[in-house]
């Protein structure tokens, strides 16, 4: 059976009938129910029609003294009372106010009979109570309930905005919002799948038709759809036209306001999960697909909207992050490769890496170094950290690199050209190892000259094979001995850059020493085997 079309309600907040009775100076009286707290009105509509349909727009309190009304009308078949409700329901009327006197002395029985019979309330307005008066606070509370919900998103707008500045702004979004609406938020995938979500988790059928929900506006022209499913108000807004991610509400209730707080949310939500380059996806993918086809890597840069470096040839940081807490999601990682201003990012395992264009190097440079001002100071392998007690870093100079960024542990890599790309990710990855190790936020490769500059690479890397034969054979002795070296012998942060217990630790560097037939408490020892793991490749 196809529903009665009932013309919506307008777009003002509503006010409860319980709250017009309530006062004192109206004298109303509710004679039939449903109970004035189910009922919402949106305004109030004087009419004496005996068919007041065309004139109501949906949500009011009808007011009316009967004067379309035979005062025979107590006889049964006078007026047609059933008939006159039937309409008032159909046109969406929330409520009759029946004025008593000069017309009528009390409300008819048959009035009251028919609005019981089609559940609209009824209430009495008393001689000495006007139309107009009833109208009046009608608006009043209206204007109330309007301030009131202004104030309402204004803090949720506040709010929202708060927490989209968090160093998890996609999950600190969502719990702020399913907070303001007493329900569930989540974010949907491309694919369709849960991404994130906060809020108290609602019962299988819910979670099936906001699911579907949200794969319906993926599909169609429409970006926000709704519906009701056992009780819960359900909510999907796309996240920009295209793209695939949907944000999810269900609600147990619905109040003024809820959409437009759901909505700055979904705008917020859009700018986090999308692209954060200028550069057009087309392009990226054209650097891939020629990579694959076997090109290399300095002829597919360009197309990637690097920054400009040494003549025609762009450079670009390589950097490896890991947040402070719980583990990296494609959101999070994509909302920090948009704080780094690069779209191009991996989000692998436990940690994220980013490829960043470096900006142009200022005329007359010698190239990027750690400054040794602003609470950093080199590292003994060329990182940069902040010092003990010093004060907050201050901005980073223009070409120094990417910066630190709240909630994550970050290591970085020296400015490369492309073809030094696979030099540059082990750098990052150790930089990254030290960061965490040390408590940095952020650890920066930085190369500088040095005595071991002026061994020529090939001699250097021979005699590193040589010296470290004994060790060869064991990756993980190698790069145990690096990372002990470089923390200047400290077990407890070797343990931690490597994630492995500290008697590991100790028991590899011993094995170290067997191998090598070498004293590791010797300083001259221990930076020949530095220097030889430098220029140890592959």
């Amino acid at each position: 059976m196809q529903e009665t079309a009932v013309p919506s309600a307008p777009p003002t907040p509503p006010v409860s009938l319980a709250a017009l009775l309530s006062r004192d100076d109206l004298g109303l009286r509710q004679i039939t129910d449903p109970p004035a707290g189910e009922v919402t009105i949106h305004g109030a509509h004087t009419s004496e029609m005996s068919d007041p349909y065309p004139y109501l727009l949906g949500g009011e309190l009808l007011l009316t003294a009967g004067v379309h009304i035979p005062e025979a009308a107590g006889r049964p078949g006078s007026f047609d009372f059933d008939g006159y409700v039937a309409r008032i329901v159909a046109a969406g009327g929330a409520a009759l106010g029946f004025g008593v006197a000069p017309v009528h002395d009390t409300v008819p029985a048959g009035l009251v009979a028919a609005c019981e019979q089609h559940g609209l309330p009824l209430v009495e307005v008393p001689p000495r109570t006007t139309f107009s008066g009833v109208a009046r606070a009608v608006w009043q509370l209206m204007a109330r309930a309007r301030l009131s919900e202004l104030r309402r998103i204004t803090e949720a707008q506040q709010g929202l905005a708060a927490a989209a500045s968090r160093p998890d702004p996609v999950p600190s979004v969502l719990r702020r919002l399913a907070g303001r609406l007493e329900g569930r938020a989540v974010l949907y995938g491309p694919e369709g799948a849960e991404i994130a979500a906060a809020g108290r988790e609602p019962g299988d059928e819910v979670r099936r038709a906001l699911a579907e929900l949200a794969r319906f506006v993926t599909g169609h022209p429409s970006s926000t759809a709704t519906d009701t499913v056992a009780g819960t108000r359900l909510a999907a807004y796309a996240l920009g036209p295209g793209r695939g991610f949907v944000l999810g509400v269900a609600a147990p209730h619905r109040e003024s306001g809820d959409h437009t707080i759901a909505s700055v949310a979904a705008v917020l939500l859009s700018l986090l999960t999308g692209e954060h380059q200028s550069g057009t996806g087309a392009a990226r993918s054209s650097a891939l697909v020629r990579l694959l086809l076997g090109a290399r890597r300095e002829e597919v840069a360009p197309l990637l909207g690097g920054g400009e470096g040494d003549g025609a040839v762009t450079r670009w940081y390589v950097v490896h992050a890991r947040p402070d807490t719980g583990a990296p999601d494609a959101v999070s990682a994509s909302a920090l490769g948009a704080a780094l201003g690069s779209p191009l990012v991996d989000a692998a395992d436990d940690v994220v890496r980013v490829l960043v264009p470096a900006p142009p190097r200022a005329e007359g440079s010698g190239g990027v170094r750690p400054e040794g001002g602003g609470g950093v100071r080199p590292e003994g392998d060329g990182s940069v950290r902040p010092e003990a007690g010093a004060a907050a870093p201050r901005k980073p100079p223009a070409g120094s690199g990417p910066a630190a960024q709240p909630g994550w542990s970050l290591g970085v890599s020296a400015p490369v050209a492309p073809a030094e790309w696979p030099a540059a990710d082990a750098q990052a990855a150790r930089a990254l190892a030290r960061a965490r190790a040390t408590r940095s936020a952020l650890v920066r490769h930085a190369e500088r000259p040095g005595f071991a500059d002026l061994v020529p690479p090939g001699e250097a890397e021979a005699h590193a094979r040589a010296l470290l034969a004994p060790i060869g054979g064991v990756p993980a002795l190698a790069e145990t001995l690096r990372a002990w070296l470089s923390l200047h012998g400290s077990w407890d942060r070797t343990a931690v850059a490597l994630s492995v217990h500290r008697n590991t630790v100790r028991q590899r560097i011993a094995r170290c020493a067997a191998l090598l037939g070498a004293d590791l408490d010797d300083p001259d020892v221990r930076m020949e085997l530095w220097f030889a793991l430098r220029h140890l490749r592959g």
